[in-house]
């Protein structure tokens, strides 16, 4: 027997050739191995609704969202929405040096009465750094007032459509895009095409329609706080003796030439608070509110007590009169009954 050749193992599996395994075999064995649940009664009649193709802080809009106008338009209603009490101020060409001069001493002022209410123990005590001054670009401003007042989204009508994949919709039924699109009638924020429809009506005015001219400035308030309220008018638009400006003494930053020179170009034109507008007077009454809304509940309650003390006391002064009238006519008939008695008794006893 004639011996082996001694081959190493590299000539070896060079030698020997090599199976692969076809791909269709290895798909379909996968298929086989695998099972695949029968989908519900559910899914065969119904399918997902249409995905929307944009992120939900950036739907559709009718106005071009790039434009800066858009976006100030978009940060003017949600200020509107967002702010309770707001100042308005007409201001002629204040420099940078003036605008850094009244917003140090606005501030001031209001940390002083965030240090009040909190020495007090009242609640909300840091809405200084909350109170902003703000100057607006009048006539979008004008038109996301007329958004905030007259457009519901609430109450726009939402247009049934039929569903693609219901049976009960007919095959030559007109199905709309499920693309986005800025005249979808499910759209509802502030620059879609139902709220610029909504506000088209040149008719429609507003109360600070009459302000809204010039160049303006607004200084926003988180909440309704007549403390804070009265020290910005008593810095902004001083009025003695309700809303006295600091003295020099006490204060001698707000004396400054550049705050003075500030403040007189600043002119004070009226709030809206709570969906009100209030004129120049309005406003300085709701700052002159002592006690801010505590204080003007509790007046509130006296009032009401009063009333109904009053009211009280002239019901009862009916029945109370009566009660007299009643007790001093039995006590007239009483004496008269008693002197009959007396003068019958006395014939009796002559002989």
């Amino acid at each position: 027997m004639p011996p082996r050749p001694k081959l190493c193992p590299m000539c070896l599996r060079a030698l020997t050739p090599i199976r692969r395994a076809s791909p269709n075999a290895c798909k379909y064995a996968s298929t086989t191995s695998a099972i695949t649940p029968a989908p519900s009664f559910e899914q065969m009649i119904k399918s997902v609704p249409p995905i929307a193709r944009y992120p939900p802080s950036q739907p559709p809009s009718h106005r071009p969202p790039e434009y800066r106008k858009s976006q100030l338009h978009r940060q003017y209603t949600s200020l509107l929405r967002s702010t309770p009490l707001m100042l308005l101020f007409q201001h002629n060409n204040l420099k940078s040096n003036e605008w850094m001069g009244i917003r140090r001493e606005l501030g001031a002022a209001l940390r002083k009465v965030d240090g009040a209410r909190e020495a007090d123990g009242k609640e909300d005590t840091d809405l200084a750094g909350a109170i902003k001054v703000q100057i607006i670009q009048t006539n979008l401003f004008g038109a996301a007032l007329r958004v905030v007042e007259y457009f519901r989204p609430e109450s726009q009508p939402n247009a049934e459509q039929p569903h693609p994949s219901n049976p009960a919709t007919q095959s030559s039924t007109s199905l709309p895009n499920t693309l986005p699109t800025a005249n979808n009638p499910s759209l509802s924020h502030s620059l879609s095409r139902a709220a610029y429809d909504a506000v088209s009506n040149k008719k429609l005015s507003h109360g600070l329609a009459p302000l809204l001219a010039g160049p303006l400035v607004v200084v926003t308030f988180p909440t309704v706080s007549t403390e804070h309220l009265k020290a910005a008018l008593s810095i902004l638009s001083p009025n003695p003796p309700t809303f006295a400006a600091p003295s020099r003494r006490l204060n001698p930053g707000y004396h400054d030439l550049a705050v003075q020179s500030g403040l007189q170009k600043l002119l004070l034109l009226g709030a809206r608070i709570e969906g009100k507008v209030f004129d120049l007077d309005g406003t300085r009454w709701v700052g002159g509110i002592d006690g801010g809304l505590g204080g003007l509940r509790g007046q509130l309650v006296a009032m009401l007590q009063g009333a109904g003390a009053g009211i009280t006391s002239t019901l009862e002064s009916a029945g109370r009169s009566l009660y007299f009238t009643v007790e001093g006519r039995r006590g007239m008939l009483e004496e008269e009954e008693k002197g009959n008695e007396k003068g019958g008794r006395a014939p009796d006893a002559l002989p």
